[in-house]
């Protein structure tokens, strides 16, 4: 199965878990470890924005960063950009936040509630250039679903 294909068969699934009868933290938790199992990324999770800086959501993964400030690193930026936020090699990005030393590429995608970001969601991986359009397009639907039922 492509990537595509694995987007489009783990749409559904998330669409199907995803509860508006319970705190959004839980849908973070379960659309994480669905990511997480499906593609076998080093590191899936959320960040939530809390006052200025970004405090760590759940995640599948090793060890996290805690916080991140507005407009650093990679969540930063994107947080600060208002954009997804595709690095195919992180020791190529100005001010990334080596939370491990096994990331090699990372995406970083904000999720809006009412035209306000409340989190991003930042997937990293062991490999450089495993990100790519593909994954904007599919994970931009996914983090949707966190407020749209």
């Amino acid at each position: 199965m492509n990537k595509t294909e694995q987007y489009e068969s783990l749409l559904p699934q998330v669409k199907a878990v995803m509860d508006s009868s319970v705190d959004v933290i839980a849908n973070m938790a379960n659309m994480a470890a669905m990511l997480h199992e499906t593609f076998g990324f080093w590191w899936t999770g959320f960040y939530r924005v809390i006052g200025n800086e970004l405090v760590l959501g759940p995640f599948q993964g090793p060890l996290a960063c805690t916080r991140i400030a507005y407009g650093r690193g990679v969540c930063g930026t994107a947080w600060k950009e208002r954009r997804t936020v595709v690095v195919p090699d992180v020791e190529e990005f100005p001010g990334h936040i080596a939370c491990s030393s096994a990331s090699r590429s990372e995406i970083v995608v904000p999720v809006f509630q009412n035209g306000e970001i409340t989190a991003v969601l930042d997937i990293d991986s062991d490999k450089t250039g495993t990100f790519d359009a593909t994954d904007a397009t599919h994970l931009e639907q996914l983090v949707r679903m966190l407020y749209d039922f």
